[in-house]
């Protein structure tokens, strides 16, 4: 009966049967498009940056639509990193109640002796949203000390729910502190994507 139905439709229902078999079960991400290993940006050309009296904070996305875009080297050396923090991530998101997260790598730089942070005090708003950090996994051995000298270094892995958007302006804020830069940084991600694309098409043509 079922392929007397088939047969009756001229062939529409099998087009669309096919069509339907085609189509991914959900959108693409980066992951699935954006080629590995033709970046070129350096780390600098896409943190945001701003400073209060005691410390200066440098905030790095580390998701794939962005770390894609960076040079080789410092795409695996990133990649590298998450690899090797995947359990604690993984721990911490589960701790927060989430199967996935979105991870950005924050740094904290100590201007003046014994300068204090306040690591929970970050936000960034998408779309609209704000969001605050779901779990962080330090990976500085001071961390919990929650102070730095001049020029010592603090880093973390920030977890963030899902829905945060780098291919859109996002806003960071710290301690009454805002950043917008990163609407500016959309677009040159943007030509660096297309450029990335390009690359590729290329080395694989005859």
């Amino acid at each position: 009966m079922v392929c007397w139905a088939v047969r009756r439709s001229g062939g529409k229902a099998v087009g669309l049967v096919l069509l339907l078999a085609a189509l991914p079960p959900h959108p693409l991400t980066a992951q699935d498009t954006l080629p590995i290993g033709f970046g070129t940006l350096r780390r600098d050309d896409v943190a945001l940056r701003f400073a209060t009296g005691e410390v200066e904070l440098q905030v790095l996305p580390l998701d794939q639509d962005v770390i894609r875009l960076l040079a080789p080297d410092t795409y695996r050396s990133l990649t590298a990193l998450l690899a090797s923090r995947r359990a604690d991530i993984d721990t911490a998101a589960a701790r927060a109640g989430l199967r996935t997260s979105t991870p950005v790598m924050v740094t904290f730089l100590g201007v003046v002796p014994q300068a204090r942070f306040s690591p929970d005090e970050l936000e960034i708003t998408s779309r609209g949203k704000p969001f605050r950090p779901v779990g962080i996994v330090p990976l500085s051995p001071g961390w919990a000390t929650l102070q730095l000298d001049a020029r010592q270094q603090a880093v973390a892995i920030y977890l963030f729910e899902e829905g945060i958007t780098f291919r859109e302006p996002v806003t960071v804020r710290y301690q009454g502190l805002t950043n917008d830069a990163w609407g500016r940084s959309v677009t040159m991600l943007e030509r660096e994507r297309a450029r990335v694309q390009a690359r590729a098409r290329a080395q694989r043509s005859p």
